[in-house]
Parts: structure tokens; C-alpha cells; sequence
């Protein structure tokens, strides 16, 4: 795998607060995403609820990379529920102020080998998990209607 990667994700307003999101996979399906009421309809998730899905799902994919590709383990499968909390910050802005990640087996730890293993090295390897951990530097810039940049930092 190179050091660099890039990916891309286009989001385009439908209204209000809903949008529609396209990835870069061919065959990755559309995703509607909302904010909850009062300022949107919840006709999908908002953004907290991405962060906290792409938390679960790396957490929950990198187990599974570890006991099924690494230790050639054939465990059930793996489910993943993550909870959030929304919390306002010292300036009182709406932060998400944590992410409690459940992962659960399908199958008792003791009949998977070499499972020790996997729960000393799997968060490591949890690219969305790690990152948010760590704080993701996020550059912004803002087009206009004719291509000129409006804003960046």
C-alpha cells in the first residue's frame, strides 16, 4: 500500500439540511444525510452519527482483519454499536465529547486463537479510530458559484 492516499466524497443540498453523498467506489451506494430536528428532518444521519458509524466500522473491520486474514480464525460475525455524546465546549459550541465503542463476538474469545493477540494490535491498525483519537487536521476552503475561492484557512 503507497504512504499517500487519496479518496474523495462529493456532497450535493437537496434542501434544507439534506444532502446527498456520493463516494468515489464505483458501487457504493448513494447516502442521504440530515441533521436531526428542529433544524433538519432526520431523513438520515448527521454528521456526529458518520463519525460515530466509521468509528464502529474500522474498530469492527480491523478485529476481523486480525483474526480472519492474520490468524487465518474463522470467528462468527462481529457486530458493532457506538454510542455518542453531544456536549458543549468551554465557548459553548456542540462538540461531540465521546465515543463509547462496543464491539461483540459471535463466538467465546477462548475458541479463537491466538485472539490475545488480536485485542493487543487491532486499534492500531483503525485508520478512522486512530485519527479522530488524535485530532484530524481539516483544511477548509469555500467556492463560489463561479469557481473563486471565498474563503480558505
Amino acid at each position: 500500500m503507497p504512504e499517500s492516499q487519496t479518496f474523495k466524497v462529493e456532497l450535493e443540498q437537496i434542501e434544507g439540511y439534506e444532502f446527498r453523498v456520493k463516494f468515489d467506489s464505483p458501487d457504493a451506494q448513494e447516502l442521504l444525510v440530515d441533521e436531526p430536528e428542529p433544524l433538519g428532518h432526520a431523513r438520515g444521519p448527521n454528521a456526529a452519527r458518520l463519525i460515530a458509524a466509521a468509528v464502529g466500522n474500522c474498530l469492527a473491520a480491523s478485529l476481523v482483519f486480525c483474526m480472519h486474514t492474520k490468524f487465518r480464525q474463522n470467528p462468527g460475525p462481529v457486530r458493532a454499536s457506538v454510542t455518542g455524546r453531544i456536549e458543549r465546549d468551554g465557548r459553548g459550541r456542540l462538540r461531540i465529547g465521546g465515543l463509547d465503542a462496543t464491539l461483540r463476538l459471535a463466538d467465546t474469545a477462548a475458541s479463537i486463537g491466538h485472539f490475545d493477540r488480536c485485542l493487543q494490535q487491532f486499534e492500531d491498525f483503525c485508520i478512522a479510530t486512530e485519527s479522530i483519537r488524535q485530532g484530524i487536521p481539516v483544511s477548509v476552503k469555500v467556492l463560489d458559484a463561479e469557481g473563486r475561492t471565498v474563503h480558505s484557512d
